[in-house]
């Protein structure tokens, strides 16, 4: 994983620093596009406005394309950022009552206000690795109160070769890259995710990372939750995941990172923004 940090003396170790190129494909050049005769793709401007620090990790204010103003506000980070520690292989949370504070950025990465969840909506590291929280304020409040706005999740799949940006408010910092591609599953330590992506070489993200939302820089939606790299080239250990095709076959990108797609959770999220696991196309792990 892309450690959560506990305290200050904790060094910061990078996830991904010096990686080797990557096998799948490489984002086009936009000037080769351009002479082609076609557009390069809109950049739309990423800053750091409804990501959130944790104490040990990365998180967004997030909503679903059917929120509501009034509905409670929603906190995306990574399940192994839990403050309770990693959920087990199979375990899934739900409705777990929080008190968790966040503090929310503004466009700048400058701290605007602290939220507070009311409970985990929603974790697991099982298939992927997502935290929900929900929270004891609105959107309508939020917004009102600090001028920030939720990031909306995108509920199709993502696609090889889109730009993407890492938005850590833990570091404050940004990773420029594109999705290089899917992975069937991958494999570190006790933990199983499905349908992975892993980033182009250019995003090195390191720990505190973990959770941070990845957009689309065309969109501005979420597509992904950072959340794991390969840190020492070992194969199928924590802190070094490795991929495994529909064959079984294990392959190991040293230094490479990924992200859990968040399309998957825009179906379990109903009215009033209750996570419901029985509504149609929810794939999510259930209890």
């Amino acid at each position: 994983m892309n450690k959560p940090l506990v305290g200050a003396l904790l060094s910061l170790t990078l996830v991904g620093a010096g990686a080797a190129p990557a096998l799948a494909m490489q984002p086009a050049d936009s000037t080769a596009t351009a002479k082609a005769g076609k557009p390069a793709p809109a950049v739309k401007a990423v800053d750091f406005a409804g990501t959130v620090a944790l104490s040990n990790c990365s998180g967004s204010l997030i909503r679903t394309p059917s929120s509501q103003p009034n509905d409670p506000a929603l906190i995306l980070s990574n399940g192994h950022c839990l403050e309770t520690g990693f959920p087990g292989p199979g375990e899934v949370i739900t409705d777990q009552a929080s008190s968790r504070t966040f503090s929310l950025l503004n466009g700048s990465a400058g701290r605007v206000a602290t939220l507070r969840a009311s409970k985990v909506a929603y974790a697991t590291m099982t298939d992927t690795d997502i935290s929900v929280y929900q929270l004891n304020t609105t959107y309508a409040q939020i917004q009102s109160r600090y001028g920030i706005s939720a990031l909306t999740l995108n509920d199709a799949h993502p696609t090889a070769g889109t730009a993407i940006k890492v938005v850590s408010g833990y570091w404050k910092r940004t990773y420029s890259c594109n999705v290089d591609g899917f992975v069937y599953r991958l494999k570190e330590g006790d933990w199983t995710w499905k349908d992975s992506v892993r980033y182009t070489p250019a995003c090195q993200t390191i720990g505190g990372t973990s959770g941070s939302p990845v957009i689309d820089t065309a969109t501005g939606k979420v597509v992904a939750v950072n959340n794991t790299g390969n840190e020492d080239g070992e194969s199928c250990t924590e802190n070094n995941p490795c991929e495994v095709d529909e064959n079984g076959n294990v392959t190991v990108h040293y230094k490479i990172n990924y992200a859990e797609e968040t399309y998957i959770i825009v179906p379990c999220i109903g009215a009033g923004n209750k996570f419901d696991l029985s509504r149609p196309g929810c794939t999510l792990p259930k209890p």
